[in-house]
C-alpha cells in the first residue's frame, strides 16, 4: 500500500427539499385545507477517525464526496425523505484543514472522534405550517435551504510515542528492524527510507510505538533533500531520539545540522525532550569511542548513549531512556504471568 500522509477533497452537503403546496381533496369535504408536507433535510458530510488505517491513500483516487439532498415534500402532509450523510473513514491522527491548508478545522487524534464538515440544508416548510386563523388557505411554501460546499486538506500526522531523527543513513531504519518486528528498508546509500515507519518495541513488560521519517540534511526546511514535510509525524511523539552517526568525520557538525532543522521547522518540535545516541560505535576501537562521545557531549551539554543497531550494543539503555520520557498512560503494559489467559 503506498503511504500518502496530504490529500485534498471537495465536499458538498446535501440540498434540502422543497416544501409542498397542496390541498387536501376528498369527497363531501368541502373545506379540505392545506395538507402540504415539508421538504426532507440535506445529507451532511462527516468525518470519522477509524482504526485500521494508516495512510489517506483513499482519497488519491475519489477526491469529491456530494451528500443526497432531502426529496420535497407532498401532499397528504406527507414529509420529505432526509437525504443520506456522507461518512470519510480517515486515519487516527488526521488533521482537517481548511482550503488555505493552514486552519485547523479538527483534529482526529483518537478512535472514534467525529467531526460534521458540512451540514445538510434543511427541508423547507410545506403550505400546512403557514395555515393560520386569518389565512385558511395559505398558497405558499418554502423552497429548501443549499448545501454547502468546500475544499478541504486532509493531513495525517502518525500516532507515535517516540520518533528517530537522524541524517541520511544515520542508522534510524537498522534501529527500528533491531528493536521491533518492522521491517523498513535498510540499504548503504541516503534517503533509503522514503516515508515513515512505525514500529512497536517493548522493554521492562511496556510497549510503545517509534516513528522513523525519512532523514534530514541541511536545508530540508527549504526544500532540500525530501524536505521537512515528514517532521509532521513526529510532532506528536512524547520523546525525540536523535542519531549520530560515529564513523562520521563532523559528529558535532551533524548534529547541529538536525538541530537547525528542528528550529527552523518550528512548532515547538526543538523544544521536546530529546535523547541523543552515538550509532555504529561498533566500528569504533575503544579510544575513537570516547574521543567521539566526549566531543558530542560538550555540543549537547548533557551525557550521551552510544549503541550499535547491528550488534545491538546499547540498545536496551536507549529504549530504557526513550521509555523514561514516556508518560505512563501512553505506554501499554505487556500481560504478567499473573495475567495471562488460563489455558489447559
Amino acid at each position: 500500500m503506498k503511504f500518502l500522509d496530504l490529500a485534498k477533497v471537495h465536499i458538498r452537503s446535501g440540498a434540502g427539499g422543497n416544501g409542498c403546496i397542496s390541498f387536501r381533496r376528498e369527497k363531501y369535504i368541502e373545506y379540505g385545507g392545506p395538507d402540504g408536507g415539508d421538504g426532507g433535510n440535506g445529507g451532511s458530510v462527516i468525518a470519522e477517525a477509524v482504526e485500521g488505517l494508516n495512510t489517506l491513500i483513499d482519497f488519491r483516487y475519489q477526491q469529491h464526496f456530494f451528500a443526497k439532498n432531502g426529496r420535497p415534500g407532498m401532499g397528504q402532509q406527507r414529509t420529505g425523505k432526509d437525504g443520506e450523510d456522507i461518512l470519510l473513514r480517515v486515519p487516527v491522527g488526521t488533521e482537517i484543514l481548511d482550503e488555505d491548508e493552514e486552519t485547523v478545522i479538527a483534529d482526529l487524534s483518537n478512535v472514534g472522534d467525529r467531526v460534521e464538515l458540512a451540514r445538510g440544508g434543511n427541508g423547507g416548510w410545506g403550505n400546512l405550517h403557514f395555515k393560520s386563523s386569518t389565512n385558511q388557505a395559505p398558497r405558499r411554501a418554502n423552497p429548501g435551504q443549499e448545501g454547502v460546499e468546500r475544499t478541504l486538506w486532509l493531513r495525517l500526522k502518525l500516532i507515535a510515542d517516540a520518533g528517530l531523527l537522524g541524517l541520511p543513513n544515520a542508522g534510524k531504519s537498522t534501529f527500528l528492524a533491531a528493536t521491533s518486528n518492522a521491517r523498513p528498508k535498510i540499504a548503504d546509500y541516503p534517503f533509503t527510507t522514503l516515508h515513515p515507519n512505525l514500529g512497536v518495541v517493548g522493554i521492562d513488560n511496556v510497549e510503545f510505538v517509534i516513528a522513523d521519517i525519512p532523514g534530514l540534511i541541511a536545508g530540508a526546511h527549504e526544500g532540500k533533500g525530501i524536505g521537512d514535510r515528514f517532521l509532521g509525524h513526529v510532532e506528536r511523539c512524547a520523546v525525540l531520539l536523535h542519531l549520530v552517526d560515529a564513523t562520521s568525520e563532523t559528529i558535532v557538525e551533524d548534529y547541529r545540522t538536525i538541530i537547525h532543522e528542528l528550529e527552523a521547522y518550528g512548532g515547538h518540535l526543538a523544544d521536546k525532550p530529546r535523547v541523543t545516541a552515538l550509532n555504529k560505535v561498533d566500528a569504533l576501537d575503544e579510544d575513537q569511542r570516547a574521543e567521539a562521545k566526549a566531543a558530542l557531549e560538550a555540543e549537547v551539554g548533557r551525557p550521551v548513549l552510544s549503541m550499535s543497531g547491528v550488534s545491538g550494543e546499547g540498545l536496551k539503555e536507549v529504549l530504557r531512556a526513550l521509555r523514561a520520557e514516556i508518560d505512563e498512560d501512553r505506554l501499554r503494559h505487556k500481560p504478567g504471568e499473573e495475567d495471562a489467559p488460563w489455558q489447559p
